[in-house]
């Protein structure tokens, strides 16, 4: 400390500042073991990390004001110190320390690396009067501290960046001398003069979210959407994640990279939409929250660079490595890409560009690059630790890498600045200011040419990640050494001759991300999906109903979002599945129970219903007997015949067969639809018919007994009206007629000439024997075209029409 206070208030120059601070740094080790009373031997790093004790308290260092200060300007330091240790601690101050210049990323890297106190790469305080005195600091307890220093008492030098500490000096109990008890480090650019030379930086700002869409919809006109859940919602909620990106972006100079399956969710859910609840589906309840998102986006991106990935962003890598050689899949590729552009246009109304392929994390090989451009982009978004430069600086993002493809080279330290936890403040601070003195670094190469940089951060990130995010890049915008540039054009920029051009190959993709592709399962699931919805729209009179939702559920299978997530990706092309095989279920054959054939020849119903919204045609419905000499079906006898079918949504048509019965029997005959490719729809209908046919000889007996019932007619019509005569003679002749009759023995029931054994006692007839006339009425058969009708099987003793 008192070096320090010696060094304050002398007037100096850059040079004597910088020889000043190396003196600092050269007798820091000796002047500290005399303080100490500990051997200069001490003062080796591991030695000093260990005897210091500068475990013992935490600093966290929360602000930072401004990031990169300027000549004249006051610098703002607050943050808290902890007492992670068991003894209280006593006479405690707190001080700031510069470290020299840090020369070149690399230093930057080890700087920010180290945790214990090292006077070498430390320094000393800066002075007394910049010190804060604290009270007595007990084991647990925590105090805020802030410092406002005048820039020129930091005494920087050279141009360049430095490293900023905050170190707590104190005497645990028991404990005779001071020790530096806790560091926090930041890092300070220090550039007040603006550069000729200054670094070209793209950043880009990404709006990717998780699958949230599934592939059901709503059998009404507009085809209601069905999402998973409504967490979606939270996430477009202004505090949510992806509310925050679009509000912090606006005012930024960004690239916009968009997956444009979110698009379509989020104004799918402006108008109505449903959530699955269970086994159930609830109205969606955040309309007004979906449509205040969309238009902040729209004045957001209005006269920005937008980038749409293929549509559901998919995972690149795991279609390369497991899924190319499974048929169809690249295609789904290409179809993914084509619904970007338009999805885009249609919710934004802004051309984006679609020529970009972002694999995930920017890793590349040959089959990757191979894959990415198979579907029309010519521009692979990569990063710097897959095409590793070998130069004493860092090269420009563009770069040829064959066959008309350009390499965007991501730089690794920018892009990573941001993944780690940046809910802490102190966390966030110094990402931000670590990534605004990488680029000054970078910015301070010694190289002659004019370079443009690329910073590719994570897909997702965080709220907190996001905020930092945005501000490095508002703390970088006003500072002299960089300027702004979207991707279409860093993406032009001429490359540099000696930066890396050569893919690495497949076996040197990293480990980590090869455990977390797709599986080859994944994309056969898809393949047969696909295979299932072309058979089925096939047969559809509106096929844009079904082949657009199915379509895109089959593309969100391929999503990088799956990542890290095996089981949720084979849950969803489960559902996938299991919503397209529900719907083809909707056109079937209703079951039949047995049927029974009376006669030599008879038409056979079978009836095809069609429960969906739409029209089917394009099918054939086939039927076949399994014993054609027993009974056969169709005009020419054979034992299968077919016929085509169309349906209107919400009917069913019976079909008639004609079938000629040869033998008496059970015959077994099956019913199945098959699509014109002569492809089996559905599943087959199986019943049994009974034939009962009726032979020449029992036609001639009941012909008989038919004319002998009319003969028996006749005669009974006969008699009664000669009784009738004889009755009417009777009565007119009187009573000498009536004595007559009496006196003759012979009279009685034979006396009319009649039978008496078709007499009843009263003299009336009575009938030789009741015969039913055989049945030949027919149930009415069912109109070719019908409304709804049910699908349970039809009932027994079924009856076919002769």
């Amino acid at each position: 400390m008192a070096k320090a206070a010696f060094f304050q208030g002398t007037p100096s120059s850059p040079a004597r500042r910088w020889l000043r601070r190396t003196a600092s740094a050269a007798v820091g080790v000796p002047l500290l073991a005399g303080l100490l009373g500990i051997p200069a031997a001490s003062a080796a790093p591991g030695a000093e990390k260990e005897r210091s004790g500068s475990r013992t308290v935490d600093v966290a260092l929360d602000t930072v004001s401004p990031a990169a200060p300027g000549e004249g300007d006051t610098l703002t330091v607050s943050g808290t110190v902890t007492n992670r240790g068991k003894r209280a601690i006593g006479s405690a101050e707190i001080d700031l320390y510069v470290s020299p210049r840090l020369v070149g990323r690399t230093a930057i890297d080890s700087a920010g690396e180290r945790t214990g106190y090292n006077p070498a790469a430390d320094g000393s305080p800066i002075g007394d009067k910049h010190t804060e005195k604290l009270p007595k600091l007990l084991p647990g307890i925590s105090r805020d501290f802030s410092f406002t220093v005048p820039v020129d008492d930091l005494e920087l030098g050279e141009n360049g960046v430095y490293q900023l500490g905050v170190g707590l000096t104190g005497q645990p109990s028991g404990s005779q001398f001071d020790q530096v008890l806790g560091m926090g480090r930041t890092f300070l650019p220090w550039q007040p003069e603006e550069l000729e030379k200054k670094t070209r930086i793209t950043y880009l700002w990404p709006l990717i979210s998780s699958t949230h869409v599934t592939s059901e919809t709503g059998s009404d006109e507009e085809q209601t959407p069905v999402l998973e859940d409504e967490t979606l919602a939270a996430e477009l909620a202004p505090e949510g994640r992806l509310g925050q990106l679009v509000s912090l972006g606006r005012d930024l100079p960004v690239t916009w990279v968009m997956d444009p399956d979110l698009l379509a969710t989020v104004d799918a859910m402006t108008e109505k939409y449903q959530v699955k609840d269970g086994d159930r589906t609830v109205p969606g309840r955040n309309q007004d929250v979906a449509k205040e998102w969309l238009s902040a986006l729209e004045t957001a991106v209005r006269g920005d660079t937008v980038v749409a990935l293929p549509f559901a962003d998919p995972d690149l890598a795991s279609l390369a490595h497991r899924g190319k050689d499974v048929s169809g899949s690249l295609s789904r590729l290409q179809q993914a890409t084509e619904a970007a552009e338009s999805t885009v246009e249609t919710v934004l109304h802004e051309k984006p560009y679609t020529d970009f392929a972002w694999p995930v994390d920017g890793a590349i090989d040959s089959s990757i690059v191979d894959v990415a451009t198979s579907a029309g982009a010519d521009k692979v978004i990569t990063r710097g630790d897959s095409l590793r430069d070998n130069l004493g600086y860092t090269a420009s993002a563009a770069r040829p890498i064959g066959g008309g493809t350009t390499a965007v080279v991501s730089d690794s330290r920018l892009s990573k600045a941001f993944q780690g936890n940046m809910v802490d403040s102190s966390s966030s601070t110094r990402a931000v200011q670590e990534f605004i003195a990488q680029t000054l670094a970078l910015t301070l190469q010694d190289t002659d040419q004019l370079r443009s940089i690329v910073v590719a951060p994570q897909r997702m990130p965080t709220v907190s990640q996001a905020q930092s995010m945005a501000r490095a890049l508002e703390a970088l915008e006003p500072q002299s050494w960089t300027q702004p540039m979207d991707l279409v054009t860093a993406a032009a920029v001429k490359p540099d001759p000696n930066a890396t051009t050569k893919v690495p190959p497949a076996s040197r993709y990293p480990e980590r991300l090869r455990k977390q592709e797709l599986p080859v399962r994944a994309f056969e699931d898809s393949q047969k999906t696909q295979n299932d919805l072309d058979r089925f729209t096939e047969i559809l009179t509106q096929m844009d109903r079904v082949e657009t939702p199915f379509g895109r559920a089959i593309d969100r299978e391929m999503s990088t979002s799956w990542r890290g997530n095996p089981s949720g990706a084979q849950l969803y092309r489960v559902g996938v599945r299991n919503n397209l095989q529900t719907l083809t279920e909707e056109v079937q054959l209703i079951q039949k129970s047995q049927i029974t054939l009376s006669g030599r020849s008879a038409t056979i119903p079978v009836t095809v219903q069609n429960r969906l919204v739409q029209g089917v045609d394009r099918l054939v419905l086939r039927l076949s007997s399994d014993n054609g000499a027993r009974l056969s079906v169709g005009g020419d006898g054979e034992g299968t015949a077919e016929q085509p079918i169309s349906v209107k949504g919400g009917h069913s048509q019976s079909v008639k067969f004609n079938a000629l019965a040869h033998v008496n029997g059970q015959v077994q005959m099956t019913a199945q639809l098959y699509t014109e490719d002569n492809e089996p729809y559905g599943e087959k209908m199986q019943f049994t018919v009974k034939v009962s046919e009726i032979t020449p000889t029992v036609m001639l007996v009941l012909a008989g007994g038919v004319l002998l019932l009319v003969l028996a007619g006749i005669r009974m019509y006969t008699q009664r009206k000669r009784a009738a005569a004889r009755e009417a003679a009777a009565r007119a002749g009187g009573q000498d007629g009536a004595v007559a009759d009496a006196g003759n023995p012979g009279a009685g029931p034979e006396a009319g000439g009649g039978d008496g054994e078709n007499t009843s006692p009263d003299g009336a007839e009575r009938p030789e024997g009741d015969i039913e006339s055989p049945d030949h009425g027919q149930p009415s058969d069912p109109t070719p075209d019908t409304g709804p009708e049910s699908g349970k099987p039809s009932g027994p003793g079924e009856k076919v029409d002769r």
